[in-house]
């Protein structure tokens, strides 16, 4: 009768311990599924949800506030993802917010993530459609550092091509580094252009500062008044000498000097034309004496 008292006490233990596992197991699932509080349900739209499950975590700013309760696929490029949210994180929800599915940690769980909206925008209610920004897939990740891979290893492969031309090319850049004597060259150009420049630099220096009549010119207003005055009057001095060799022209003391000298021109100019004429002359009958051979021919 001992051995059966104390083997229903064992059992009895036994029961009531795996009971109470069963309890405090159902009361923790409970909580992370939102089963023993007020809860309002939110939905949002995705192109694709990345490998998000139900049951993940639905998080805003860092805290877990509710958790994915389905995922129906509503075409062949939208997905519906319904969302279970706590009471207490509802007054901080707004209608402009974005949902974003991202993971926890580089490796773990996916995580659907409510990013706030705009203040002065109404709070969600419960069936609200929020709107959702596609996440960044590890996959697309993956392709992008590729690409950042190959392009690096095509620009070591020309700096390699470039600097091999460099040291053995025979360029103007591969001998300014490598050829002495080409580098002493340029060296001895950019000197004598240092050279120029300066000489340059003291001729305008001179040229603005100097006494010299072409620094006058340039910078002196009175002589440049001057000079402009003197060529006014040169140019009224050879108006008066044309006027006055006219006048000679018609006086009986030179006049017949003028009048010879006209003659001998009239006669320069007609010997000309004559010499002009002669020459036509040769040159119409050279033209027209093939002409006859070959009418004689045929």
């Amino acid at each position: 009768m001992k051995d059966n008292t104390g083997y229903v006490w064992k059992l009895g233990m036994f029961v009531a311990v795996g009971l109470g596992i069963l309890v405090v197991s159902i009361y923790l699932i409970g909580m992370q599924k939102n089963m023993f509080g007020n809860t309002f349900q939110l939905k949002t739209v995705f192109k694709s949800v990345s490998g998000l499950k139900v049951g993940n975590n639905v998080r805003f700013a860092g805290i877990n506030i509710g958790t994915i309760d389905e995922i129906a696929l509503v075409t062949d490029s939208s997905v519906l993802v319904y969302l279970i949210i706590k009471d207490e994180a509802k007054p901080f929800i707004r209608v402009n917010s974005k949902a974003s599915i991202g993971s926890d940690g580089l490796m773990g769980d996916k995580v659907l993530t409510i990013h706030p909206g705009i203040e002065n925008a109404a709070l969600v209610k419960d069936g609200s459609s929020i709107a959702s920004s596609e996440a960044i897939e590890i996959q697309d990740i993956i392709v992008g550092l590729k690409k950042s891979v190959d392009n690096a290893a095509l620009i070591t492969d020309q700096l390699a091509v470039f600097t091999y031309k460099m040291n053995h090319g025979k360029g103007a850049l591969s001998k300014l580094i490598s050829d002495e004597q080409f580098s002493e060259s340029i060296k001895g150009t950019i000197i004598n252009l240092e050279k120029s420049s300066n000489e340059f630099a003291r001729f305008t220096y001179k040229m603005n500062h100097g006494n010299g009549a072409l620094s006058k010119l340039v910078s002196d207003e009175d002589f440049a008044n001057s000079l402009d005055s003197t060529m006014t009057n040169l140019k009224t001095g050879s108006k008066g000498l044309s006027e006055n060799m006219e006048a000679a022209k018609s006086n009986f003391l030179l006049k017949g000097y003028f009048n010879k000298k006209k003659r001998a021109e009239t006669k320069k100019q007609a010997d000309q034309i004559k010499q002009e004429e002669q020459r036509q002359k040769k040159l119409n009958k050279t033209n027209s004496t093939p002409k006859a051979k070959k009418d004689s021919i045929f």
